[in-house]
């Protein structure tokens, strides 16, 4: 039998086998909130051995796209927990995945419509968020110049982290998945071609560009327990304006190694490839397997082939599909009884209702 149907663990949790179930944006909280749609969204889908749920806000100010449901008002811890106790009556598990955009959005995504914030003033040059354009209509649109946080601005958004893993656990969450990839908040201060700083939190060192992951993945860990908390990080990625730079490898097995003497509950590589970026070179997903003794997951692209290659040969130890579960709900039975699979409409990835989101049906032999 393929590894990928075997059960595994990770801190304390058990999984039913090692197939997790990407984060995946879907745009269906008009107001902000987990509903009973997405509630059953999750339901359809928990036969995943570890779900982890779409990017949720940890404040207002870490928005950068519409009818995202959050996780800082009590309205929607109580929402959130409709999708925890569904999936639960599963026998499933799931990860709320804590997200702040940082530079990646638009003055019409903030209160009061005033300048997201970021590690730096600079631009992120050819993103988009998904804001309200001059027509008042919702859509893409270029992000706006951020305003640089002050220090003691930086400590305040690691509270807000360390405060939305609270609400997480009060919502009834197995754990927390820290977004540390793609272009969001915590890269923009990873990434020296992108932070700029002068202070404590500063990009031209390697101590100072990763002083703020690690001072909010500790500020998690004290608020939820190490065995609870886990990252995403993605090395070699370019979305949303991350320039490669020559300490890409230094700076991530760092990462790995400290991460690993903190023994947190996993951490995922998002491989961009599959977003039309660069590829994680195997030779490094290597080294970070040797530098990380905790529980990894790779996501980005895969197929059960070869997730189950990547399993069996020691270089994770779980898969993540993202896409695939949209149009597939019983994905993990597809994969385990070689069903065909069915294929997502792109045109109702993002935004509206039941059609395309919680619609699909589940194979019959």
């Amino acid at each position: 039998m393929s590894k990928l149907f075997e059960p595994f663990k990770i801190g304390k949790t058990a999984l039913r086998n090692r197939i997790a179930m990407a984060p995946m944006t879907r745009a269906r909280a008009h107001d902000g909130v987990a509903d009973d749609l997405t509630a059953t969204y999750y339901r359809q889908r928990s036969g995943a051995g570890l779900i982890i749920t779409e990017g949720t806000p940890i404040s207002r100010t870490a928005e950068g796209f519409l009818f995202i449901p959050g996780i800082y008002t009590e309205k929607q811890i109580l929402g959130w927990r409709k999708t925890t106790n569904a999936v639960h009556d599963e026998g499933g598990v799931i990860f709320a995945q804590l997200w702040h955009v940082g530079r990646v959005s638009h003055d019409s995504n903030q209160p009061g419509g005033i300048a997201p914030v970021s590690s730096t003033d600079k631009i992120a040059a050819d993103s988009q968020a998904w804001g309200y354009r001059e027509n008042g209509s919702p859509g893409p649109i270029d992000v706006s110049r951020p305003r640089a946080l002050s220090t003691e601005e930086v400590r305040g958004v690691i509270g807000d982290f360390a405060q939305a893993a609270a609400n997480a656990d009060e919502a009834g969450f197995d754990g927390v998945e820290i977004h540390g990839a793609n272009g969001y908040l915590i890269e923009q201060f990873l990434n020296p071609l992108v932070n700029d700083r002068t202070d404590a939190y500063r990009g031209d060192t390697l101590e100072g560009r990763t002083r703020f992951l690690f001072e909010t993945i500790d500020a998690v860990i004290e608020a939820i327990g190490t065995a609870r908390t886990a990252v995403r990080l993605s090395p070699f990625g370019g979305l949303c304006d991350m320039g490669k730079y020559p300490e890409i490898e230094e700076t991530y097995l760092y990462i790995a190694e400290q991460l690993s003497r903190r023994g947190i509950a996993y951490v995922h590589l998002m491989d961009q490839k599959s977003r039309g970026s660069t590829s994680i070179p195997s030779e490094f997903l290597k080294l970070f397997r040797d530098r990380f003794d905790g529980a990894l997951i790779l996501a980005g692209g895969m197929t059960g082939a070869g997730a189950d290659q990547y399993i069996t040969g020691g270089l994770i130890d779980i898969a993540a599909f993202g896409e695939p579960f949209i149009a597939n709900p019983d994905l993990v039975a597809r994969l385990q009884n070689h069903w065909p699979l069915a294929q997502a409409d792109r045109a109702t990835l993002y935004g509206g209702d039941a059609r395309g989101y919680t619609d699909y049906p589940r194979f019959t032999p």
